[in-house]
């Protein structure tokens, strides 16, 4: 317990939109800021819990503030902050991909949104406890390492006749248009002949 409430008094004390936010209502009303970062988590588990529209919230939290802070990381000359990001977004995009399977079952259960939003939360937290770098080095990472040469020969594989294909389209195509332009040709002179000889007897008179 005491560990969790170091962890949370570390992340009261970084500089980040969040505790930005905190110390500026903290200034305002004189609410130390510990109780206003506990009370606006409680109101979001309730608001997640029993409110409406907990899906689009939860997708809210676990992208606007990440993209934020990505856009920062790529505008800065640090290459650290880019990594945690970068790291971040291959997390939130493998359990948007397992989501997308398993959303119909998991929604009906009532802590779903609260427990994702937790899960997101977890993830962007900085420190050495977060949750995208733990994810990653200890699962993601191996998996990648093991399995990567095989996926980037499958890879290649469909890249090459995929080309092959498109190779082969544009070739069909080109023939399709040539062959219709050599038979417009002809008919376009044919026509052009009748006028000729109408004129022509103009030219003699």
């Amino acid at each position: 317990m005491d560990g969790l409430r170091q962890r949370f008094e570390h992340f009261l004390e970084q500089r980040n939109l969040a505790t930005e936010a905190l110390r500026a209502l903290e200034a305002k009303t004189g609410v130390d800021k510990r109780y206003l970062a506990t009370g606006a988590a409680t109101l979001l588990s309730l608001y997640l819990l029993f409110g409406f529209g907990a899906s689009l919230l939860c997708n809210v939290i676990g992208f606007v503030y990440p993209a934020y802070a990505s856009i920062k990381a790529i505008e800065s000359p640090s290459k650290e902050d880019d990594t945690v990001w970068l790291t971040y977004w291959v997390v939130y995009g493998l359990f948007g991909l397992a989501e997308f399977f398993s959303d119909l079952l998991l929604s009906w259960f009532p802590f779903y949104y609260a427990g994702k939003c937790a899960f997101l939360l977890f993830c962007m937290v900085p420190g050495p406890w977060n949750g995208a770098h733990m994810l990653y080095h200890r699962a993601i990472r191996p998996l990648f390492l093991k399995h990567h040469e095989a996926v980037d020969s499958v890879v290649r594989d469909l890249g090459g006749r995929a080309l092959d294909v498109a190779v082969g389209i544009t070739r069909d195509v080109l023939q399709t248009l040539a062959r219709g332009r050599a038979l417009v040709t002809p008919a376009a002179a044919l026509g052009a002949e009748p006028q000729a000889s109408v004129t022509q007897p103009q030219k003699d008179k």
